[in-house]
Parts: structure tokens; sequence; C-alpha cells
């Protein structure tokens, strides 16, 4: 029953926060307290929620956390750094549609040594099996005996996308850390650690968010 009515529809909607759900007569009690939490998430680490062949999932790593959390998009397998989760869908929901652009910060190592020409590849896109990448940011860190760091900024989310553009000129990722999305940087945080995002972080992210659909909003009206 929902406020004392007995639902008799399938895809009958109810607000959780506001509504009265009862099951056989037992009231149901939703915890709906929005909870955000950066988690530096480790090498060999699956960022879903369930792993049907049961290997460790970010959410694993932050058991403690009473309410039941979803990985804010994916981090490959291979790779580590920051991933937001929360119970919070419309975020989410926003922060991983392509049209909204939010930006993911990667130190990459790559082998052999791109020239200027290839990182001018990457700053003007790609093209990849899947369609041509969004223009990148991309800084030229250091070069050591065999190898060499860049750091990417992308402004979409497609599976592998860091280590496909690498490889489309040429040049293998070797080691792939993210250390910001959406503003929100990994800091001190060490591998499988984790903290609750402070109330200007995740103010952040909404006016992030809220901003670029004001900016989407006047393009459409010009």
């Amino acid at each position: 029953m929902v406020n004392n009515r007995t639902v008799t529809e399938l895809g009958t909607k109810a607000d959780p926060e506001k509504d009265i759900i009862k099951v056989d007569g037992k009231r149901i009690l939703f915890d709906t307290q929005k909870v955000y939490i950066l988690l530096n998430k480790p090498k060999g680490c699956i960022s879903t929620a369930f792993d049907p062949q049961q290997r460790e999932t970010v959410v694993d790593l932050v058991k403690r956390v009473k309410q039941r959390v979803f990985p804010v998009g994916r981090l490959d397998f291979d790779a580590e750094g920051v991933i937001l989760l929360t119970n919070d869908g419309e975020l989410t929901n926003k922060l991983i549609h392509p049209k909204y652009k939010i930006p993911k910060k990667y130190l990459v190592k790559v082998s052999d040594a791109p020239d200027e020409k290839d990182i001018e590849k990457l700053r003007k896109g790609v093209h990849l099996e899947d369609g041509r990448t969004l223009p990148a940011d991309v800084k030229f860190i250091k070069k050591t005996e065999t190898n060499s760091w860049l750091e990417i900024t992308v402004y979409e989310g497609r599976n592998r996308l860091i280590k496909r553009m690498c490889f489309a000129i040429g040049h293998s990722v070797l080691k792939l850390k993210r250390i910001e999305f959406a503003g929100i940087k990994l800091g001190n945080l060490k591998p499988a650690e984790y903290r609750l995002l402070t109330k200007k972080e995740v103010d952040g992210l909404k006016n992030l968010t809220e901003e670029t659909r004001r900016v989407k909003e006047a393009e459409k009206g010009r």
C-alpha cells in the first residue's frame, strides 16, 4: 500500500521520502540520507557494485558505510585512483552523461616518448573505432630512460578511452592513475582508502552540472 491505498498497477511510483509505503501491513522504512564518497581505487579492483566472478569491488572497500552506494562511472581493472561512490542517482546520471563533459584528469605512463606532433593529435582529437575523441588537455610531464609520463584530461567517458587514445598515436599505456574527477582531487588517500566528500565538494559537483545545463540551454536559445 502507498499512503493507505492498495497498489494494483505495475509500475506505480512512490517517493520514499514523502510517501508511506507498506507491505503486508508493515511499513517499509528507507534510509534516504545521501552519502558521497571519494575512494582511491587500487589496481585489481572492479569498479562495479557486484562481480559474478567474486573479485573485489569498490563497494567491498566501503563496507563500513551503512547506505547502499554505487560507483559513479568506471575505472579500468588495472587502473587506480579517484572514483566516487554515492546513493544520489540523480547526480550520478549527470556526472556520467556525455552532454555534461565532466573533466577527468589522469597521470599516464606510456611507452617511449611521444613527440609534440603526437601530443597535438590528442589535444585536437584522434579517430577511434567508435568515433573521433573530444579535444583533450595534455601536458608532457617527464621522460625516463625508456618511457614517459603524461597528464591527460578528457571530457568524455568511453570504455578504455585513455589507453585507446595513446595506442592510436603509437604509444602503449603502462600505468594509469586518475588523479582528479570533476574537480575532486585524490589528495593523500592511499590505495583502498576513502573519505566522505565535504559539503563544499558536493555543492561543487552539483554546481558544475547545473552550470553546464544552463550553458546548453543558452546555446539552444541562440
